[in-house]
């Protein structure tokens, strides 16, 4: 078990003071059977009124809305965490999905609906073409499988950070042959969802103690990848940025269809495009031992 303290704060400055629309954020780790959320804190200046929600997909939704007007937002969440996922994790998969392909149960797959669909616009199949060239055989083993998309997008795509908002499409990535660790989630889920798997986007922190990870500074970093359902096992982490699987090193905040619907902060002002003066977002993700605080609280 590794205790983790995570600070992510984010800070909007401008010119003028403006008027700030309200703001939705998903800051707030989920619990799962590998994280245990051991205290949790948001605090925003200048001072808002937050209503707490959660959204169609059981994420904690936080919404400000904001009485005065402002030349500066800072928001800043701070959570300790128990992440007790293993390094080499095994998963229970049903017999009749071990092999693939297999076939979703009827509820499962109501229960999945669009999850299962690809997102993305694909007249040509060329997505389907590239992804179906990896299936070495029919049947294959599931799990080898999905191991061998997350393998094949980190061998033929590189990794680029990129400071711009926005995510690239899947077709984009695979002909400009870099992304970014969004651009690798986006094109591994539609990936898997060609070959007709349940498939979602996470959004949380990437946790490296030996800076070997990619997408990830010696303070840690926010971090996106994919959750694929797979019978027995039930929602399994895969990250095609490290060539990983598991939730080790993964604080998991936001799940959903599609990356855009998990952006940990959102929102605008009212002003005009020469009042908006800098943004400012930094991460710490580090062990913390000293913490026994088993008080999960939101302040504001």
């Amino acid at each position: 078990m590794t205790h983790l303290s995570i600070i992510h704060r984010t800070r909007y400055r401008f010119h003028n003071a403006v008027d700030l629309a309200p703001h939705r954020m998903m800051l707030r780790p989920r619990e799962t059977p590998d994280l245990r959320l051991l205290s949790f804190r948001l605090d925003i200046r200048p001072e808002a009124v937050i209503d707490w929600s959660h959204d169609v997909a059981g994420n904690v939704v936080a919404s400000a809305s904001f009485r005065s007007r402002a030349c500066e937002l800072e928001i800043l969440s701070q959570s300790h965490v128990d992440l007790r996922a293993p390094v080499w994790p095994v998963f229970p998969i049903s017999v009749s999905a071990a092999s693939y392909p297999f076939i979703y149960s009827p509820d499962e797959s109501a229960d999945l609906g669009v999850l299962i669909l690809p997102q993305y616009e694909d007249q040509a199949q060329r997505l389907q073409g590239w992804v179906r060239s990896i299936v070495a055989a029919r049947p294959t083993d599931t799990l080898a499988l999905l191991k061998d998309v997350s393998n094949a997008i980190t061998t033929r795509i590189a990794y680029q950070g990129r400071e711009t908002e926005g995510t690239q499409g899947p077709l984009e990535t695979l002909d400009r042959g870099w992304g970014t660790c969004r651009d690798f989630a986006v094109l591994y889920a539609e990936a898997v969802r060609t070959l007709g798997f349940g498939a979602r986007l996470v959004s949380g922190y990437l946790f490296d103690p030996f800076e070997n990870r990619i997408g990830t500074t010696e303070a840690g970093a926010t971090h996106a990848w994919v959750e694929v359902f797979v019978p027995g096992a039930g929602w399994i982490p895969f990250d095609p940025t490290n060539r990983s699987f598991g939730s080790a090193n993964l604080v998991s905040v936001a799940v959903a269809r599609n990356i855009h619907q998990i952006s940990p902060v959102s929102g605008s002002f009212r002003g005009t495009n020469s009042d908006f003066r800098d943004l400012d977002v930094t991460v710490d993700v580090r062990a913390d031992d000293n913490h026994q605080n088993a008080d999960v609280s939101e302040g504001n």
